[in-house]
């Protein structure tokens, strides 16, 4: 029957045997319902698996012993050698600068300074350092928002800081005209005055606009004149 089927639609005895036996197999696999419940499967929302906790490893009375430093045979037998170093003016506390009560501080000047009056307290500023002893190092500073209401970091000329300031971070004290004292921080790397600046000019009631003349009467001391701009009123702000 096999080889009648066979030459009947052109084929071997073996390809008739294997046509048979696909369809044998196919007729099985259609009676088990597989593609239905593939279908089922696949439509099944999909639960993801509960991760496992993690356990933390704890390692329980450790002590960490620090390993001696390694040194060559040359070295071995001289004293060791330690390289703390100590910042000249760590002995000198800087003291908190006198402030002013809190009615009497002012965070920003009562309206606007417009160039013209930034221009004309930086002229009466360097007429004011024109008529100081000459012999004596001075420059004009105008004061900016950020040197006076925000930040309260005021950056030096750098020329002056080269020639005339300390070379490493120092305390500076600024005499104001009635001779009070502050003392501020000067960062030699950044060439500016950090800590303290912020008591002088809150309790000297300086403003965006305003000029300053720093006389350095000593090494590390600055006599310092204020010299108030104009707002667009035509006020001055006093101290």
């Amino acid at each position: 029957m096999v080889t009648a089927a066979a030459e009947t639609m052109g084929m071997s005895p073996y390809e008739a045997a294997r046509e048979r036996n696909v369809q044998e197999n196919k007729r099985k696999m259609e009676a088990l319902n597989l593609r239905h419940l593939s279908a089922v499967i696949k439509e099944a929302p999909k639960t993801p698996s509960p991760l496992k906790p993690k356990r933390r490893r704890i390692i329980e009375n450790a002590v960490v012993v620090p390993s001696p430093p390694r040194r060559s045979r040359r070295l071995a037998q001289l004293p060791e050698v330690k390289y703390a170093e100590i910042a000249p003016h760590t002995a000198e506390r800087m003291t908190r600068s006198p402030r002013k009560p809190a009615d009497l501080i002012y965070l920003a000047r009562s309206g606007t300074v417009s160039m013209k009056a930034r221009l004309e307290a930086t002229r009466k500023a360097e007429e004011l350092e024109s008529q100081l002893d000459p012999d004596i190092p001075s420059f004009v500073k105008a004061m900016l928002h950020s040197h006076v209401v925000r930040g309260f970091w005021l950056q030096l000329p750098c020329h002056f800081c080269h020639t005339y300031m300390p070379k490493q971070d120092s305390i500076i004290t600024l005499v104001d005209e009635k001779g009070e004292e502050f003392a501020t921080n000067y960062l030699a790397y950044k060439k500016g005055l950090s800590g303290g600046w912020a008591g002088f000019a809150l309790c000297h009631g300086m403003h965006d606009g305003d000029a300053a003349v720093f006389q350095l009467i000593k090494p590390t001391t600055f006599k310092v004149y204020i010299v108030r701009a104009a707002s667009d009123d035509g006020s001055e702000v006093d101290e």
